[in-house]
């Protein structure tokens, strides 16, 4: 395991699961949704999710692990990531997550959730980039890990969340848009078309079927 990730991730599921993942992964930006196999990560499954991302607001649970709902104490199948946070909180998720989504990268996030009485636990959160049907980025698998669980766990709802923390590193060492151009150009914006190239006086064009051309001198 490289040198960022036994640094930035503390707990056993996280590492797990980062492991998992990056050896399906191989010398790819991020693995398919469709290889993921629930029984290789049995042992902590009830901790995972996936997420899927529909535009930089939404990003739903599609599937969350049993001992996730249990710890908080809500339902979060359907539910929106973004939607558990407060505003300053969204910002900084936002531009991790465009970061995970655009170059591969990989999140850990620690996070404080509260009951209204007053109990409070920690936890960390992993998210890990997935493909689909198409070559983008718009699914995630992650996990939630807590943090010296307390006896209490999964007796109260814990209402408020709160980012304490938060870490992005590269399972390449770098960017994976900077380690290969021909990535950087295609499959992780929301549209890519085919084009061609069209030089004229020094200055040169990227022409698109259909639509307008792109001055890039």
């Amino acid at each position: 395991m490289s040198g960022p990730t036994l640094q930035v991730m503390k707990e056993a599921v996280s590492r797990s699961l980062y492991s998992y993942w990056n050896n399906l992964r191989r010398d790819r930006i991020a693995p398919k949704r469709f290889e993921i196999e629930p029984s290789a990560i049995a042992t902590y499954l009830p901790d995972t999710f996936i997420l899927e991302r529909f535009d930089h607001a939404t990003l739903r649970f599609r599937l969350a692990g049993t001992r996730i709902s249990e710890a908080f104490g809500i339902e979060f199948r359907g539910l929106n990531l973004l939607d558990l946070f407060d505003a300053a909180d969204v910002q900084i998720l936002q531009r991790q997550i465009a970061l995970i989504t655009s170059q591969g990268a990989v999140g850990v996030f620690r996070v404080a959730a509260d009951s209204v009485a007053g109990l409070s636990a920690e936890f960390e959160i992993v998210l890990l980039p997935l493909t689909h049907t198409r070559e983008v980025v718009d699914r995630f698998l992650g996990s939630v890990a807590v943090v010296d669980r307390p006896s209490w766990l999964g007796t109260v709802a814990l209402r408020r969340r709160k980012l304490i923390g938060h870490d992005i590193f590269w399972p390449d060492g770098r960017p994976r848009g900077l380690i290969d151009d021909r990535e950087r150009q295609t499959p992780f914006l929301p549209m890519v078309r085919e084009a061609r190239i069209v030089r004229s006086d020094r200055r040169q064009f990227r022409v698109y079927e259909g639509g307008r051309s792109g001055d890039e001198r």
